[in-house]
Order: C-alpha cells, then sequence, then structure tokens
C-alpha cells in the first residue's frame, strides 16, 4: 500500500499575492548628524558673544592721564590706532555675520541631510574666519608693542602709563581668538558632516 505525503504550503499575503513588494522604513542613519548640527548652533551662539564682546570692548576702549594740568592731557583710545579700528570694523562684521548664520545653523539642524546649506556656511565661515584671523593678529602686534615697546624703534611701552587701556585693548583680542577657534572648530565639522555624506 502506497502512502501520501501532504505538504502544507501557507498562504500568501495578499500584498505578496498581488505583487506588490512590502518595504520596510529602516531608520536613516545619521543621528549624529544632527548632533553635529546642534553643537554647530551653540558654537555660533558663543562666537557671537565672543566677536561682539571684542569689538564692543576695543570701541570702549579709553584713558586720558593729566599732565602736570588739566589743560594738558594724554589720552588713548581705539581711534588713536588705525589698526583697532580695523579690529572693531572686522569683529562687528563677523558678528552680524555670525548672527545672520544662525537661521541656516538651525535649518541644518532641522534638515541634518541637506548638503546645500552646510555647503554655504563653510564657504562664508572661511570667508570670516580669515577675516577675524586678519584683524586679531594686527591688533594683537599693536598690543604687544604697547605692553613690551621695541628698542629697535624707541618705540616706549606705554602700558605703564595707560594701563586701563592696555587691559581692555588686551582682553578684546583675547575674545576675538577665542572666535577665531570657534570658526575652525565650526569649519572642522561641517567637513567632517560633508565628507561623511
Amino acid at each position: 500500500m502506497m502512502s501520501s505525503t501532504t505538504i502544507d504550503v501557507p498562504a500568501e499575503s495578499s500584498n505578496v499575492a498581488k505583487g506588490k513588494a512590502v518595504l520596510v522604513a529602516a531608520p536613516r542613519p545619521g543621528g549624529w548628524k544632527k548632533g553635529i548640527a546642534i553643537v554647530d548652533f551653540v558654537l555660533r551662539l558663543g562666537a557671537v558673544a565672543a566677536a561682539l564682546g571684542a569689538a564692543t570692548t576695543m570701541a570702549t576702549a579709553d584713558q586720558t592721564l593729566p599732565f602736570f594740568t588739566q589743560f594738558f592731557q594724554f589720552e588713548a583710545s581705539y581711534d588713536s590706532f588705525t589698526t583697532f579700528q580695523f579690529f572693531v570694523i572686522t569683529m562687528a562684521l563677523v558678528g552680524g555675520y555670525l548672527v545672520l548664520s544662525l537661521p541656516l545653523s538651525i535649518v541644518s539642524i532641522i534638515r541634518p541631510h541637506a548638503l546645500g546649506p552646510k555647503l554655504f556656511l563653510i564657504i562664508l565661515d572661511t570667508v570670516f574666519l580669515t577675516l577675524a584671523t586678519a584683524s586679531a593678529a594686527s591688533a594683537a602686534a599693536v598690543v604687544y608693542v604697547a605692553h613690551n615697546g621695541n628698542q629697535d624703534s624707541n618705540w616706549l611701552a606705554i602700558c605703564n602709563q595707560f594701563a586701563d587701556f592696555c587691559a581692555q585693548t588686551s582682553g578684546a583680542v583675547v575674545s576675538s581668538l577665542v572666535a577665531v577657534v570657534v570658526f575652525v572648530l565650526l569649519i572642522v565639522m561641517s567637513a567632517l558632516a560633508l565628507g561623511k555624506h
């Protein structure tokens, strides 16, 4: 006598039976890109404070010393130095740019995979990094001479007399260098986000 074997085949789902493919939406990789975008926004806020703080501190640097009488006085202010005027204008421009770049940074948080805003920001960040570095370096050179003088050129150090003025200008230079470091971090982070796209 022959025995028969029965094989049970499961019924196909309706989508597969109709020839439709079932796609399972996988989560998009790159949650770290959103994290970088958030850090970018926070660093931009810090750079705004550093750049505008540097411009404000330098613009308000002023000290007057009486010499024998009150009618004859020595005054040191930022507008006595062309380099410091350049510094104030440049740092104000850098701070203004950083404020205007905040909306694009927010777009990068909302859409972390968008290339356009990141590419635009990295180009402008590089331009304004150059401006910030030039103004910070030139102001640092003048502050150095004000503190130490230069014997070869017979330039006297003025910070012994104008201590408050030198303290303000030194603080402004330090603040601008903080903005420069933040710009470098922003550019590196943007390059990493673009490179892994």
